[in-house]
């Protein structure tokens, strides 16, 4: 359909402008896995979705235009609205991951050295370790006591709030360094998170640790063993800003894959009467390759489907089998915008996404050959372009740069193993996995658009 922003009128670019200081704000809040979910439910149970757990204790039964959702362990929710039609008939299915790249804390973190107090940090995902050097940083996450109480930290992010920092070495002293390749400038081992420097005054070993170590008990109420059974993650400081003198774009850390999660959940969460059932599951670990209880390999989505088909009267494998192989599905992640000032690994003849031009699909993913890949089939992209055709969508198709300069994949492979169908697609993006990503402001809209028409006319 071409550039969006020249079809938008003064109220439609509004619209847009609107959509994503929402989208924003929403995504300044919801920096983790655990923020995202805690978020995703409140606004679920705003719009009338209740705990399935909360129907299978109360033995309920489920009917057309109930809407229900599973938590999977504060780090992955699917969220289900029952259209009129049979659920064995399949359902619209939207999908994305909400984990983004980070740096974890180890299990026995804090330590000193030359009188200065140090987190120690295993990075999560694919990331250029030079990157994370030097930027403000801000630490999210829970610490879980041994009575089962819950704390949740956030520190970074208030305008009160400490920051912290992994340093970098000066360039005086760097000639080494700068001669290094870039994936060994910085080791992995040497992203050790700045966190303080004043020493108790009353002589303890490591005093400078002991400071700390007393200031976590006093503001936070756990002590150092409690590192063992906590999940805290180091991200980048700051809020989601809009870029560019047009203030076109977003500059935020993240955005792989929550401006998909974010979009799909927008999109489902809307009031409206649907013929086919509808579901959006929003998942953990992709960056890591989606194993795990959280992730996309996990069966609690196919759980989750069936004690819905239970509680309708429907108990049967063979039911949610049915269901499964019957559904169609969206999975949404983000993917490479065409970058001027990387043009060479831009794949050529308009197979690139680019900026502005909306939702893109991308037919297959994989890398060298198409190798992982999911490979949508010819007759389910038909389907498709009607139904953006229909919802007079803006959209694109593209892959992930050009053949043999590198690849990736998503979690479509695994739900296409229950032989939906399934196409990937999503937002494009500059400066994928770094701390801070670009997006086009039109592209994000577009996105919530495409999944919009996607649940009310996909067939």
């Amino acid at each position: 359909m071409g550039l969006a922003w020249k079809d938008y009128d003064e109220k439609k670019q509004a619209e847009v402008m609107s959509f994503c200081d929402d989208y924003m704000a929403f995504l300044s809040k919801a920096k983790t896995e655990r923020r995202f979910v805690q978020l995703a439910i409140e606004k679920a149970e705003a719009a009338g979705y209740r705990n399935i757990e909360e129907i299978i204790q109360k033995k309920e039964s489920l009917h057309p235009q109930d809407k229900v959702y599973m938590n999977q362990m504060n780090k992955a929710v699917a969220l289900m609205q029952i259209g009129d039609d049979p659920l064995e008939d399949g359902m619209n299915i939207l999908g994305a991951h909400i984990d983004s790249p980070r740096l974890d804390l180890k299990q026995h973190p804090l330590y000193e050295e030359g009188d200065l107090a140090y987190f120690d940090t295993h990075y999560y995902g694919g990331v250029k370790k030079y990157q994370w050097v030097t930027i403000p940083l801000a630490i999210y996450g829970v610490v879980v006591l041994k009575n089962g109480q819950t704390i949740d930290v956030a520190i970074g992010d208030k305008e009160e709030d400490p920051v912290f920092v992994i340093s970098d070495l000066l360039i005086h002293l760097a000639s080494k360094q700068m001669n290094k390749k870039a994936d060994q400038v910085v080791e992995g081992e040497s992203l050790n998170v700045t966190i303080g420097s004043i020493p108790l005054a009353d002589g303890k070993e490591d005093p400078v640790k002991a400071h700390i170590l007393q200031i976590l008990k006093t503001n936070y109420g756990f002590e150092e063993e409690d590192f063992i059974s906590a999940e805290l993650e180091v991200v980048p400081a700051g809020k989601a800003r809009s870029c560019g003198l047009d203030k076109s774009l977003i500059l935020a850390y993240g955005q792989d894959d929550k401006v998909c999660a974010y979009s799909s959940l927008r999109a489902m969460l809307e009031d409206r009467h649907l013929q086919r059932t509808a579901a959006c599951l929003l998942v953990d670990k992709e960056e890591v390759g989606s194993q795990g209880a959280t992730g996309m390999q996990s069966q609690f989505f196919e759980d989750f489907v069936a004690e819905v088909l239970y509680a309708l009267g429907k108990d049967s494998n063979l039911a949610v089998r049915r269901t499964l192989l019957h559904s169609a599905m969206l999975s949404s992640d983000v993917c490479a915008a065409h970058d001027p000032n990387y043009a060479d690994v831009s794949s050529p003849n308009d197979n690139q996404p680019k900026f502005g031009y909306g939702l893109a699909f991308n037919k297959y993913t994989g890398a060298r050959g198409k190798s992982g890949c999911n490979d949508a089939n010819a007759e389910y992209i038909a389907q498709l372009r009607a139904v953006m055709e229909k919802g007079n969508v803006h959209w694109q198709t593209g892959e992930l740069g050009k053949v043999d300069a590198g690849g990736g994949g998503t979690i479509a492979y695994i739900l296409a193993n229950y032989g939906m169908r399934v196409i990937d697609c999503g937002v494009p993006l500059h400066n994928m996995h770094a701390p801070h990503e670009v997006s086009s402001k039109a592209d994000v809209y577009e996105a919530y658009r495409g999944y919009k028409a996607f649940i009310e006319f996909m067939r």
